[in-house]
């Protein structure tokens, strides 16, 4: 079973999606789709799963996604409590390779675009001076009549296409190619998500499922491309990197809240994701924050 493919709706009297969101919490699904998504996370902070990448995202998240990528974001546990003023907003355009003509990207103006585009089977996180262009264009596209929409869709491009400030999220073409139900890795990393901050055993997903272990081990690797061990490393430092930057526990506290059993393999698993240990990982956040 692969992620579940999204037919987005069609208008007639657009070449392209553009749209905000305004909602308690982001859909859960694990998903994918055959167009091109540049997404904003306008305001919004949980955790962000990308092919095979696990990471935080927080308001001013902005990636490029390419056509097939399985993704979704998962607002922090706060968001679903019945009680909260929070509120979780996006914008985000879709986009077929052609939504410019089926040829427009073959013309040699056009050879940059291309590349750029190519390279979004990676998936393309936004950084620096690009992204604040790149926001302040997509605030400035919500007045917009559906021409000018358009015109600010390629100017955009065109800026992506010449910047230095994007960083590679993938190792591989994580493109997914089947529309089967995804209920199971769904259910899967919803188990995960409540439940890496204590001891987490796959017999006992794997029963959840009604699937034998080995065989829960190599549907969960087919189709996250890591481990069931490997992918909760990531979300527990994924969220022990939440703690690190709010500044509101020790370093040997968050290891405990994050689900490590020892402060060693904390370190030993953080210096391996980010290349570096919590305590530089707080002082280079709180210096930027500084700045």
């Amino acid at each position: 079973m692969k992620p579940q493919l999204h037919k987005l709706p069609v208008n007639p009297d657009a070449s392209f999606i553009y749209k905000e969101l305004i909602m308690e919490f982001f859909p859960m699904q694990w998903h994918f789709h055959k167009e091109f998504e540049l997404v904003l996370i306008d305001k919004s902070t949980g955790t962000r799963f990308i092919g095979d990448n696990v990471n935080r995202f927080e308001d001013g998240d902005l990636c490029l996604i390419g056509p097939q990528v399985p993704h979704f974001y998962r607002n922090d546990d706060v968001f679903y409590h019945q009680k909260h003023t929070l509120s979780a907003q996006s914008i985000f355009i879709h986009f077929t390779e052609d939504f410019l003509g089926r040829d427009f990207l073959l013309i040699p103006e056009m050879k940059q675009v291309k590349i750029l585009l190519e390279k979004c089977c990676y998936v393309l996180e936004i950084q620096g001076t690009t992204k604040e262009i790149i926001i302040s264009k997509l605030y400035a596209m919500r007045d917009e009549t559906p021409p000018q929409r358009l015109v600010s869709l390629l100017e955009m491009l065109i800026i992506l296409s010449e910047s230095k400030e994007l960083e590679q999220l993938l190792t591989f073409d994580f493109s997914a190619r089947s529309n089967d139900n995804t209920q199971k890795i769904t259910q899967a990393i919803e188990f995960i998500l409540k439940n890496f901050k204590q001891k987490i055993y796959v017999e006992t997903i794997a029963q959840q499922l009604n699937m034998s272990v080995p065989a829960f081990s190599r549907y969960f690797k087919t189709h996250t491309r890591k481990t069931f061990t490997d992918y909760v490393t990531e979300v527990r430092i994924a969220h022990a990197c939440k703690l690190i930057t709010e500044n509101q526990f020790s370093i040997s506290e968050i290891g405990y809240k994050s689900g490590f059993d020892n402060l060693s393999n904390f370190y030993r698993h953080f210096r391996k994701i980010h290349g570096l240990i919590p305590k530089d990982y707080r002082k280079r956040f709180l210096s930027n924050k500084v700045d």
